[in-house]
């Protein structure tokens, strides 16, 4: 939790103040949590698959920081080559499936996901993520159908921060509890606190184990809260600095960990600083890499974007 909250402030004041970071720009900081819960409750073959507001979920993931930090600096050594950006994180050697800019996709592709494992026999779970606002979105309505219609081992967890970009739940739809969505296709569904891993990992644990055991989706709205705007150019004018400062003060995910390792003896202030001061070098070591590391070459302008005729999946 303490590294993706670290890397997204370098990176913002990367951003911000020295402008070596451009384009697009979603942060993760206040939503910690959810990937820390959803990390403990997995294996390393389970797959995951998101949005855009992607960093935190990679990191968590397995993905380095370090072709993290290089992706965001647009750099040939990032995780999808410098290609990407922000919005389309990756890492196929560790089932990080994206980072995707169009809102919702992704909802489809999760599913996609889980059909190609259920296919093959195995036992992963795919966990499918997506925001307040992609909830709206006519994909989640089809494929929630056919996941449940095929049992397909896939978790939908929608992270309710409260905003789809600077619109209010309450000011998009009817239905504000968004697990309810579940109901008109007979699926499993929770809502669970996000400031706290050990909730989250609760939640996603019971559906995790459903699903391997052949049980089909469950759909999970996670409650959180992004420090940020939706984006960094975001003024954030549709809500108010109290209610921030709220979050920010009484439910902050990681400051809720550190009283529960301090108060129950798990580590002392001495070990907490230690990680501290190690994370504070990872990021470092990322930006270090990634002023560093080469702009990709005019020559791969068109690689990755259309498929060689002698690719071994294409048959005549």
């Amino acid at each position: 939790m303490q590294l993706i909250r670290q890397f997204e402030l370098v990176a913002e004041e990367k951003y911000k103040m020295e402008g070596k970071i451009r384009g697009f720009f979603h942060a993760y900081v206040g939503q910690e949590a959810i990937a820390a819960g959803c990390i403990s409750a997995t294996r390393p073959e389970d797959l995951f698959i998101t949005g855009y507001r992607d960093h935190g979920l990679a990191i968590a993931k397995g993905v380095s920081v370090n072709s993290c930090m290089a992706e965001l600096y647009g750099k040939a050594t990032g995780c999808a080559k410098g290609k990407g950006g922000s919005m389309h994180f990756f890492g196929r050697d560790v089932n990080f499936f994206g980072g995707h800019g169009i809102v919702g996709a992704q909802i489809g592709t999760g599913a996609g996901l889980a059909f190609a494992e259920q296919y093959r026999g195995t036992d992963n779970v795919v966990l499918c993520f997506f925001g307040d606002g992609a909830a709206r979105q006519g994909i989640l309505h089809e494929t929630f159908n056919l996941a449940m219609l095929w049992k397909l081992p896939v978790i939908f967890i929608c992270e309710n921060n409260n905003y789809a970009m600077g619109t209010s739940i309450e000011r998009t739809s009817n239905v504000v509890d968004i697990y309810k969505l579940a109901d008109g296709y007979e699926m499993p569904a929770d809502t669970i606190d996000g400031m706290k891993p050990e909730t989250v990992h609760e939640g996603l644990s019971r559906a995790v184990k459903r699903a391997r055991e052949k049980g089909g989706p469950t759909l999970i709205e996670i409650k959180t809260y992004r420090y940020k705007g939706h984006s960094i150019s975001d003024p954030q004018k549709y809500r108010s600095r109290e209610e921030v400062d709220e979050y920010k003060n009484q439910r902050d995910p990681i400051q809720q960990v550190l009283k529960t390792i301090l108060e129950n003896n798990y580590a002392t202030q001495a070990e907490i600083d230690v990680i501290n001061t190690r994370v504070d070098a990872m990021v470092a070591e990322s930006v270090k890499f990634a002023e560093e590391s080469p702009l990709p070459d005019d020559s791969e302008v068109l690689g990755d974007v259309y498929m060689d005729k002698n690719y071994p999946f294409i048959v005549d």
